[in-house]
């Protein structure tokens, strides 16, 4: 499968979610390491007029399941992907649209987590997920373990 053609089916997949169609949630690329997903302002402020919280959670938690999907699809293999457990920390509040970028965690392997997978039918990844403020801070944070389910 081409990267192209995952990418499509990621974007497929969260159209098909009601609350990340509601959150007007955009896949907005791969760079071979972190996956960015998008959503408006518009479709997720809260009464202060700053990013909801909840939307900024839920955006860097779909890009870590998203990133595990994609990265397993690429490698040609159709599994469950679930988070297991998150640590958020809010540490700015968002004034613009909300950008989340998710990658593998420091010390995590990819290659072992294909092999257990393999091996045991499932397989567990850390995540880190953080939204950026416009001015290159940070407004949200994300820790997380993602397990995949090999589908028989």
């Amino acid at each position: 499968m081409s990267i192209e053609q995952a990418l499509q089916e990621l974007r497929d997949y969260c159209r098909g979610m009601p609350p990340v169609a509601a959150m007007r949630v955009a896949v907005d690329g791969y760079d071979g390491r972190h996956l960015r997903l998008t959503a408006p302002l518009s479709a997720n402020v809260n009464d202060k007029g700053t990013a909801f919280g909840g939307s900024l959670t839920s955006l860097m938690t779909v890009a870590g399941w998203g990133l595990v999907t994609l990265r397993l699809r690429l490698a040609g293999l159709k599994a469950e992907v679930f988070v297991a457990d998150s640590q958020i920390r809010y540490l700015a509040p968002l004034y613009a649209d909300l950008v989340a970028e998710a990658g593998f965690a420091e010390g995590q392997s990819w290659d072992t987590f294909l092999d257990t997978l393999a091996q045991r039918g499932r397989a567990r990844i850390q995540i880190e997920a953080r939204v950026p403020l416009p001015d290159g801070g940070l407004a949200t944070t994300l820790g997380g373990r993602y397990v995949a389910l090999l589908k028989q």
